[in-house]
């Protein structure tokens, strides 16, 4: 056999097994007949209140399923639909130091989520989500430490949100 009628068989062979996926993702997600997402505003209940939070875990949301998913985002209707609010923001110490201040800081953001699918209602739930970020007791949790520290929770959150939803973890 020649090279080129191997690379095309190889080839076919590769485009088939990927076509035979069907809906099956390599993030490891499977969205079944669902074709669109809804991720609606998440308000702040928590007792302490971030002012830009709420907007940016929501699109951070939106964000992460557009680009692990091939579902389109809508305002309203969607087959799979996400909603909830933050109701724990804590910023706390965690270790001292001798002279009794902090040497470690720990903040902590919990959601409740309810997630529902319009075309697999057994796959509803309402959970509760949390991740926490720790850093040095000397430092100012403000500007670009506030906003790693919220890439690190979000990423964390985003993705036990997804296992949860469409990974079936």
């Amino acid at each position: 056999m020649s090279k080129s009628f191997f690379s095309k068989l190889v080839g076919i062979l590769i485009l088939t097994t990927l076509m035979g996926c069907g809906i099956y993702s390599f993030t490891g997600g499977d969205t079944g007949d669902a074709k669109t997402i809804q991720i609606s505003f998440f308000n702040n209940n928590a007792q302490f209140i971030e002012p830009t939070l709420s907007q940016e875990f929501t699109i951070n949301l939106q964000d992460f399923f557009i680009t692990q998913t091939n579902l389109s985002l809508v305002k309203s209707g969607g087959d799979l639909q996400f909603e909830g609010e933050i109701t724990r923001y804590t910023n706390i110490p965690i270790t001292a130091t001798a002279q009794q201040t902090a040497a470690q800081n720990r903040l902590t953001i919990e959601f409740n989520i309810r997630f529902y699918n319009r075309t697999d209602n057994t796959k509803n739930f309402e959970k509760k989500f949390s991740h926490f970020h720790d850093y040095d007791g000397s430092t100012i949790l403000q500007g670009a430490t506030l906003e790693a520290a919220y890439e690190e929770i979000f990423e964390r959150v985003n993705q036990d949100i997804f296992n949860a939803s469409v990974a079936n973890w």
